[in-house]
């Protein structure tokens, strides 16, 4: 067993894959692996026996751990997330278990994934030693139609997604796997939407913030703001304090046809998503100001927000904000910005809730709109 390391360490990152029943999450999460680029990888399942992983185990540690051949560590989730999460860094910090650079967790297919996240963000201790990379969701082509209809578990489960990944396309008829790609895009335009046998290791690995290899910020990858916009359908256009509005644009045709075609997907609950920017800084006691006024009114309606904010205290070093319904992640200063944009960025999706709301409220604290009701 290694030697533990002394002193702080950085966030381990914190992926999740989630998904509902028969999507292929365990079907991909053999494949991954078996891909050298995921050694020192932790992985966190709901239920080890239902998960087909036999073939891959090769030593027995302690507990319910099991070293795999890929060099990643596996384990069950009994009881509370939160407790096992804590438990595993007790147990890497005292050489107890190999140490791992990151952490995978799939959780099961009935499971809203907002909760885990909130786990992580909201918790004093688990906020500073887990990052959260990003979200996971797979689908599967075969019963989307019937499951985003039914389930609103899977409904969640698309919208909080940083990346889609479609199962089973071959078994679509001609033409219907580009129809459904067309639907999610409408749904979450912020997520990257691939194929699920297109995807690598690396590609998981990389689906945050930091790239893994040049351990910098990919700010564009992970907000994916020009993605919302054009889905907006909508030209965007600047005015002079920065901010980003916009205009019919018919070139987006299909951008409406899909949004529209998702009405049943959606009961009477309307999920959106929206991007602004303002190249104005707010003060930090607005900005805190802003927060605590989105999260008591409408944390239930809001799904996701990522942003880069600029601060008057310090406005040539970002704060990182990362949002998932009531909770947010303990706030994060980058040393600097990450490239020659340092405008206010914002992406956000919601239900049941004006997305553009939540840029007017962001105007009316720094001064230049009155307060206005979600329509």
């Amino acid at each position: 067993m290694s030697t533990p390391r002394k002193g702080p360490i950085p966030p381990l990152p914190l992926v999740v894959i989630t998904g509902f029943l028969g999507a292929g999450k365990t079907t991909l999460l053999n494949r991954l692996l078996r891909d050298p680029a995921m050694a020192g990888t932790l992985v966190i399942i709901n239920e080890f026996g239902d998960v087909g992983l036999d073939h891959l185990l090769i030593e027995n540690t302690r507990d319910d751990h099991v070293l795999l051949q890929s060099g990643c560590l596996c384990c069950t989730i009994r009881g509370d997330l939160l407790s096992t999460l804590e438990g595993l860094l007790r147990k890497r910090d005292n050489g107890r278990i190999e140490p791992f650079e990151r952490v995978l967790i799939e959780t099961t297919g009935l499971a809203d994934p907002a909760p885990i996240l909130q786990t992580v963000m909201s918790h004093p201790y688990l906020s500073l030693r887990y990052r959260l990379d990003g979200v996971i969701t797979l689908v599967d082509a075969v019963n989307a139609d019937a499951t985003l209809t039914s389930q609103d578990e899977a409904v969640r489960q698309v919208a909080v997604a940083d990346m889609l990944l479609v199962s089973k396309t071959d078994l679509l008829p001609d033409g219907k796997a580009d129809a459904l790609m067309t639907k999610l895009k409408a749904l979450n335009p912020a997520a990257t939407l691939r194929p699920v046998n297109e995807i690598s290791a690396n590609d998981i690995l990389s689906c945050g913030l930091i790239d893994p290899v040049r351990k910098l910020p990919d700010v564009a990858q992970w907000l994916r703001e020009e993605e919302v916009l054009a889905a907006m359908g909508s030209t965007a256009h600047r005015h002079a304090d920065g901010t980003v509005h916009t205009e019919a644009d018919p070139s987006a045709e299909s951008a409406r046809d899909g949004q529209s075609s998702l009405n049943r997907f959606r009961h009477s609950a309307e999920i959106a998503a929206h991007a602004f920017s303002s190249d104005e800084a707010m003060r930090p006691e607005s900005y805190e100001m802003f927060r605590q006024l989105l999260t008591s009114a409408h944390g239930k309606k809001l799904l996701r927000l990522k942003g880069l904010i600029k601060l008057t205290d310090d406005p040539s070093r970002p704060l990182i904000v990362h949002g998932v319904q009531h909770v947010f992640h303990d706030d994060q200063r980058m040393d600097a910005w990450p490239d020659t944009d340092t405008r206010t960025r914002m992406v956000v999706i919601t239900r049941d809730l004006d997305p553009s709301f939540i840029e007017k409220l962001w105007l009316a604290f720094i001064g230049d709109e009155k307060p206005a009701r979600p329509a």
